[in-house]
């Protein structure tokens, strides 16, 4: 072998040069199309350039995009031809891009272009996942008809979905791809997804190492997105998303901080797979020395003294060091009026102000503290402008704003402007967005703009129910930014004059047995330069007798019945102090009831006419906010007391001696009514009846009484936007003389849906959910008649506790569940009154807010307790309810 080899070495060197120059001139020829050689290039003139392999592109259209032109000089092989192989990769259409060189003749170079087209995606079909979120997957990963079909595409697609299902906890999600041939289209290709979720991956355990000083049970507790499997908990899953559990470790450090271990760290933190469907988290922490704090020294304060700022900071020396508790008193963002030095010197006007706490000794286990304080130019609003109110005028926005040009600059009045603007129920309160602009801080001046989405204010109220023996059903149009002064103008009717924020409703209420129209108008800024409300109000409402059936129909006779006219007139002024939540309230009422052989039963007349002067003055307190329709902070009460004059002191009637009469005069038609046995006594039940009705008419002619309400609701976010709000509500109804008793109107009918609020009779009609409607109202015995009979309680009290939780706030339509305990009571005198003697029920229900229909909703609710109607006594608990909210205020 080695002598071949010798041989073959000295056969080569017989090669003669030219030999060499004709072999390798022999070797360029072969294949003249084959790939031209990078190492050196030779400079022609192109003579033409063909393009193969395409499928679906013009040729043209390539050549023009190569920016290669007939004629041009090239360099063969050079630059000019790399740069057009790089752009034409770059368009990540092609899975193959090449040139060669046809021919050389006359200095000139003839090319050809060769392109493999990517296939295109023709249809996309998932399996693994419900069909009503594959369109969004497929949003998401812009896998679109006529895509092409690259490595990076499939690449892309399969880490989304597998990312996307191991952030909800499916931490062995599996995701195939597929792609094949597709014959009805050129160059085509379908995708088959398959996507394995499997079960949510648990957290079985969760084990600290190195954790002396704080329990693992505090340590499991600050971990709030991370939780371990237990069979009682059902608010936080116990499922593993990485971004959630390095967000807790970060926590984790802060509840050791809040302990005085500043030091702490997390050492390392691994996760042991245990199944396919459980881990086990181990964190391994180091927790360090406690320390406390030592001296806490101002620097640079000039406008607040040391004293001011150590009582809103809050922290003494000797106190236990707590790192989270200090940037929350110097600045915490989580709450936009909190109590911190920050917004103590924001909201005094130093917007420019920097507060940062600095550690200048750390001695043993004690930390010196300097609060240095950059108090910066006083600052000074210079513009303050409105945008996106299309139909609101600007004087109803600029009159609610806590911030005026050349005031003071203030975070505080700002949050509270925002407030103001949502609780006109004008503008979608979620969008309300205040823009601080073209701050500076040499000339201490800033600009605000509030932005604006308008929201749909006026509604038509649709509102139904069942209720004295028929349905009941309301038709109202309320106008709630209504323009009274255009009310002859027009091309102000867009559908009607709107922008000067004034509410104009009508209301027409009816069912087989009663009548009710109402009117109102309300102007909130009386003269337009305080915040005093008019308001103006008329109604009508007609009662017709009833009674059923053989067959169990009502039947109405329209020629009886009665009827109350009213008018009111009020004032309600908003007031400074004790703070500007505040308004007092004044109205004044006139009332007249008209019988036309009719008796109600509450009194013994049924022809003649009363009569009702009344005076309700009111003290509120509205704070609740950020929105009128789901309030997630603050309170809102209300206690008003309605009087009538006493009459009776300078009537000069002997009340007592009519009363007496009555009374005599009832027994003894109520001795005969059990069983008339002679003319005489029939004619004699004649004329006690119409004796005792002049007299009821003597008695009630002047109205008199006295009525107290009070009603509040507190709002508090729990968690997120899960709202806690509570109700107590008291109602009482006096007399002012016992002779002539309690009124037979103004009562007070618990129980139910709370609908039917119609001024049938002044009555005021208390939601309590899981009774039927008034099924709550003591039945009281009439005197004559022997019958049970429904009257209304003169004392009540409520209680409620609420958990909302939104579903979506958008303007088009707002949408929230609820879960709900109540208890509640009504009774016939002071004397048995029993606070605690309540009506419980339980249950969830749903609300849906539309702009132009109001409030819509379903409640379920289960009472616990028997209701207060005779057939129902002695039967249980009055069980689950069903009750639709129609119309019904927030």
């Amino acid at each position: 072998m080695e002598k071949l080899a010798n041989n073959s070495i000295k056969g080569l060197k017989r090669i003669t040069s030219y030999k060499l120059l004709l072999l390798l001139f022999l070797i360029s020829q072969v294949n003249l199309a084959q790939e031209t050689s990078l190492e050196s290039g030779q400079k022609y003139i192109l003579g033409g350039i063909e393009v193969t392999g395409l499928q679906s592109y013009n040729e043209q259209t390539v050549k023009t995009y190569t920016g290669l032109r007939i004629g041009q000089e090239i360099t063969v092989p050079g630059e000019e031809i790399s740069a057009v192989i790089k752009k034409l990769w770059g368009l990540e259409l092609f899975s193959d891009v090449a040139m060669y060189q046809t021919k050389i003749e006359d200095g000139k170079v003839f090319l050809e272009l060769n392109i493999l087209e990517r296939p295109t995606l023709s249809k996309v079909t998932i399996y693994g996942i419900k069909k009503r979120k594959i369109q969004a997957i497929i949003d998401d990963t812009d896998l679109k008809k006529g895509k092409k079909i690259t490595e990076s595409l499939i690449a892309n697609t399969k880490g989304y979905l597998e990312n996307k299902y191991k952030k909800q906890g499916y931490l062995n999600a599996k995701t195939t791809i597929a792609t094949a041939k597709d014959t009805s289209g050129t160059n085509s290709e379908s995708m088959v997804i398959n996507v394995k979720k499997g079960d949510k991956v648990k957290i079985s355990d969760i084990v600290f190492e190195g954790n002396d000083k704080l329990a693992a049970k505090r340590l499991k507790k600050a971990l709030k997105n991370t939780k371990q499997k237990k069979f009682y908990r059902f608010w936080k899953k116990s499922k593993y998303i990485e971004d959630d559990f390095r967000e807790d470790l970060s926590a984790l450090v802060d509840a050791y901080a809040e302990k005085g271990y500043r030091d702490a760290r997390v050492l390392s933190d691994t996760f042991v797979k245990i199944n396919e469907n459980n881990i086990a988290l181990k964190i391994k922490v180091e927790e360090g020395d406690k320390y406390y704090f030592g001296d806490i020294n101002f620097v640079g304060n000039s406008v607040y003294n040391d004293q001011i700022l150590t009582r809103v900071l809050g922290i003494r020396k000797g106190d236990t060091y707590n790192g989270v508790l200090l940037k929350k008193q110097i600045a915490d963002d989580s709450k936009p009026d909190a109590q911190d030095l920050t917004n103590l010197y924001q909201n005094n006007g130093y917007l420019f102000s920097s507060i940062n706490p600095v550690e200048v000794s750390a001695v043993n286990d004690t930390i010196d503290f300097e609060i240095r304080i950059i108090e910066g130019k006083e600052t000074f609003l210079d513009h303050v402008t409105v945008t996106g109110n299309d139909k609101t005028n600007d004087h109803v926005i600029f009159r609610e704003l806590r911030t005026k040009p050349g005031q003071k600059y203030s975070k505080d009045n700002i949050i509270r402007s925002i407030r103001e603007l949502g609780q006109l129920g004008f503008f979608d309160a979620e969008q309300i967005a205040p823009d601080v602009l073209n701050p500076d801080p040499n000339s201490g001046t800033v600009d605000i703009n509030y932005s604006l989405v308008e929201a749909g204010s006026s509604q038509i109220e649709l509102q139904g129910g069942y209720g004295g023996g028929g349905f009941i059903g309301t038709l109202g149009l309320s106008f709630n930014n209504f323009s009274i002064q255009n009310i002859f103008k027009g091309e102000s009717y867009k559908p009607v004059p709107m922008g000067d924020g004034q509410t104009f409703a009508l209301r027409l209420q009816a069912s087989r047995t009663f009548r009710v129209y109402s009117l109102n108008f309300s102007e909130p800024w009386l003269g337009g330069r305080k915040p005093v409300r008019f308001n103006l109000s008329f109604s009508r409402t007609q009662q017709f007798a009833s009674n059923f059936s053989n067959q169990g129909q009502i039947q109405v006779d329209k020629d009886r019945g009665f009827a109350i006219t009213g008018v009111s007139a009020g004032l309600a002024k908003r007031v400074q102090w004790p703070d500007d939540f505040f308004t007092i309230s004044h109205s004044l009422g006139y009332q007249l009831y008209e019988f036309n052989d009719y008796n109600i039963g509450l009194f013994n007349f049924g022809n003649g006419r009363s009569n009702a002067v009344t005076y309700t003055v009111g003290l509120s307190r509205s704070s609740q906010g950020p929105s009128r329709i789901f309030p997630m902070s603050g309170s809102n009460f209300e206690i008003t007391a309605k009087f009538t004059p006493p009459y009776s002191l300078f009537s000069g009637k002997d009340f007592k001696a009519i009363s007496n009469s009555i009374d005599e005069k009832s027994e003894r038609l109520f001795e005969i009514g059990q069983n008339p046995s002679t003319i005489q006594e029939q004619q004699e039940f004649q004329e006690l009846q119409a004796d005792i009705e002049d007299l009821e008419e003597e008695r009630f002619k002047w109205l008199e009484y006295y009525k107290v309400k009070f009603k509040g609701d507190w709002y508090t976010t729990l968690i997120d936007k899960l709202v806690l709000r509570t109700n107590a509500e008291f109602g009482f109804l006096g007399n002012y003389n016992q002779d002539i008793g309690d009124v037979p109107f103004e009562r007070f009918f618990v129980g139910g849906d709370g609908l039917g609020n119609f001024t049938l009779d002044g009555r005021d009609v208390v939601q309590l959910r899981g009774y039927e409607n008034s099924s709550l109202t003591p039945f009281v015995t009439n005197a004559i008649s022997g019958q049970q009979q429904q009257d209304g309680g003169v004392i009540y009290n409520k209680f409620s506790m609420e958990l909302r939780y939104p579903l979506t706030l958008k303007p088009s339509a707002s949408i929230y569940g609820l879960a709900f305990l109540e208890a509640g009571n009504a009774f016939n005198n002071f004397n048995e009154y029993n606070p605690f003697q309540l009506k419980r029920s339980a249950g969830v229900g749903l609300r849906i807010f539309m702009p132009a229909f109001g409030l819509l909703g379903i409640d379920f609710g289960y009472g616990f307790d028997e209701d207060l109607r005779p057939q129902s006594i002695g039967n249980g608990p009055s069980g689950w309810q069903t009750h639709f909210i129609i119309g019904q205020q927030f």
